[in-house]
């Protein structure tokens, strides 16, 4: 079945990536090419959701406190006391590895006046409260008040003056919290997520790179750039040639969703047909007149030649497990989205992404990319978050290699995109009725988890 074959959808007309991946000398398994279209509720987004401060405000009550999200690494926990300060939306929460190796989650504020207990990551024995000495165990559990006797009302009842918690699930090595006491579980928010990871191991990938850009536009602009591959001729025409557009995958199952981009195949609009030849040149980033650094044969396609080198790239960390891994897992960019605005990048892409208001800013957010890597034997440490400003380039994080390329790219559309969305005269944006599925989706999700709720309370 091609892409314009689904039924109900209008899409590109072409070869769909479920079809093109049977062509390749090693298929992913079923579960990985299982076709799961969606059908948005409407593809009209109101643009009050990335203007409107009220919208904001709405999403900081009823979905940054009410939904999973990923706060750190467990790797950034290593140690008894080791915590983490996660902020989103301008509330505070204080990550932390307990006595018994569990990992808690609390309100980072003290509860005699309210200063926050801790102001950037590190380790310690307690919490102890920099304003008046309130001082709390790694449990959340009162340990020292000032004073005492003058607090009859806590002395009553010190279980009641605990830490509020958030609870607190693990994926992938991935550390997750939910505010909300009757949150379900975090497996059951995932579903078949880790299904789709098994063979991926994440547990056992280490921070490589974790760089952290401030850009002046709402967290969901930032996130809806790489929700679709329908800006890459026009914003990335280097990849044109070789990383396709209308012949996307895109699934939805629930909470989660993907679009996968195929390698080694155009763009569906080229103005000339590249020879595999020159597609695998342009995959490889290789100027004219200088030669291959992989085997190319007349005989194979660019996707054989890249998969081949991969699969030996990979080798000597994965051993011959690779020879059972598809070739697709090899080349193809598997853009995961964890509702609301995590992206762990399926297969054996090292990107991971996430995005979030910077501060309390409507108008303003955090993207950070970070590479998780296999690792042999001992875990490298994690590395340490490279901050960017709204100024800065991102070829400044040199450790994202040429990637910090791509980034400057995207971010250029970022900042006008929020200005553009501040002057329309229009109500609403429009979105496409396959290649931004993923854009609808989230929205068709927001609207269940802050616009109706928010309507029945009354807001």
């Amino acid at each position: 079945m091609t892409i314009s074959e689904v039924p109900g959808k209008q899409r590109t007309p072409g070869l769909s990536w479920y079809d093109l991946v049977l062509e390749d000398d090693r298929p992913p398994v079923e579960h990985l090419r299982e076709r799961v279209p969606y059908t948005a509720r409407t593809q009209y987004v109101p643009v009050e959701r990335y203007t409107s401060r009220a919208w904001h405000e709405l999403e900081r009550t009823y979905l940054w406190r009410r939904v999973w999200q990923m706060a750190c690494r467990e790797e950034h926990l290593p140690e008894v006391g080791s915590y983490v300060v996660y902020e989103i939306a301008g509330d505070s929460y204080l990550v932390t590895r307990t006595r018994e190796g569990t990992i808690k989650a609390y309100v980072n504020a003290c509860l005699h006046r309210g200063r926050a207990l801790k102001d950037f990551d590190g380790r310690c024995s307690e919490f102890r409260c920099s304003f008046h000495g309130f001082t709390r165990k790694l449990d959340g559990s009162l340990r020292y008040m000032p004073g005492s006797n003058e607090f009859p009302d806590i002395e009553a009842d010190r279980d009641a003056w605990k830490l509020p918690e958030a609870k607190v699930g693990t994926w992938g090595g991935f550390v997750f919290i939910n505010p909300d006491p009757d949150a379900e579980p975090l497996e059951d928010f995932l579903g078949t997520l880790p299904q789709h990871f098994s063979v991926w191991d994440f547990e056992n990938r280490y921070v490589q790179a974790h760089v952290a850009k401030k850009l002046r536009c709402n967290w969901k602009v930032a996130q809806e750039a790489f929700d679709e591959g329908l800006h890459l001729g026009a914003t990335h025409p280097q990849s044109a040639p070789y990383v396709g557009d209308g012949n996307s995958a895109v699934d939805v199952y629930g909470n989660y969703s993907r679009q996968i981009s195929p390698s080694g195949t155009p763009i569906d609009d080229m103005p000339v047909d590249p020879t595999e030849k020159d597609i695998l040149a342009r995959m490889l980033d290789v100027r004219e007149g200088e030669e291959l650094p992989i085997p190319f044969s007349q005989r194979t396609t660019a996707r054989d030649s890249m998969a081949a080198a991969a699969r030996e790239r990979w080798r000597d960390v994965l051993g011959d497990a690779v020879d059972e891994i598809s070739d697709g897992e090899f080349v193809d960019h598997w853009n995961y989205a964890i509702f609301p605005n995590l992206h762990p990048w399926g297969a054996f892409n090292r990107i991971v992404y996430r995005f979030r208001p910077n501060g309390d800013r409507h108008d303003e957010s955090i993207f950070e990319v970070m590479f998780l890597t296999p690792f042999k034997g001992e875990r490298p440490p994690p590395a340490p978050i490279h901050w960017l400003e709204v100024e800065d380039s991102w070829t400044q994080a040199t450790q994202l290699q040429t990637l910090a390329l791509v980034m400057e790219q995207d971010t250029f559309n970022m900042e006008a995109v929020q200005r553009g969305l501040q002057t329309t005269r229009r109500t609403h944006v429009i979105t496409s009725d396959f290649q931004e599925d993923v854009v609808s989706w989230r929205h068709d999700l927001l609207t269940d988890w802050v616009e109706q709720p928010a309507a029945e309370s009354g807001r």
